[in-house]
């Protein structure tokens, strides 16, 4: 699925693609757990009065713990066929840097991943944080694939999450 917003003519557009994770997930009272839902990130843009155009994909939505080499480089090819330089992908948080990996390939764009350590549809999250951020990353950074986590910006290189921290912290 693709949805645009505030787009102009001649006005190169941010793509973000939504792969599923935390940031999208859904609590399920009947089932006691959590699935992921359809992405909320065009919502917690428009909510944040974004005036910089963006176009939203969504090639899967997935747990990142739940990804596979097939689906990374469905991830990749989705943004390799685009014509957009600035690229922002939401990501569970688990397995972003593997994504990143992946995503190395492709060194003509900036690419920021960012996620959340808590469901964007939570009060208590650092969703809309973590996305604002990247997508300001993204509009300022040279070509590479980095990282926008609690409240700063990695090379996908030199960061891992820690897990009893949960944050992501510099290798």
């Amino acid at each position: 699925m693709i949805r645009a917003f505030n787009l102009e003519q001649n006005v190169s557009a941010l793509l973000i693609v939504t792969t599923g994770g935390t940031i999208d997930k859904v609590y399920f009272d009947a089932k006691s757990d959590y699935e992921v839902g359809e992405s909320v990130v065009s919502e917690l843009l428009l909510k944040a009065r974004v005036r910089c155009p963006f176009q939203v994909v969504s090639p899967l939505r997935k747990d990142s713990l739940e990804l596979t080499d097939a689906d990374r480089a469905l991830i990749c090819q989705t943004i390799g066929g685009r014509p957009e330089r600035q690229i922002v992908v939401t990501h569970g948080t688990d397995t972003m840097t593997d994504t990143a990996a992946v995503l190395s390939e492709l060194t003509d764009r900036v690419i920021v991943m960012t996620g959340a350590l808590a469901p964007a549809r939570f009060a208590e999250t650092d969703a809309l944080f973590n996305v604002g951020m990247a997508f300001a990353a993204a509009q300022t950074l040279e070509s590479g694939v980095y990282i926008a986590m609690n409240g700063e910006i990695f090379d996908w290189r030199e960061v891992r999450k820690d897990r009893t921290q949960n944050a992501f912290v510099r290798c």
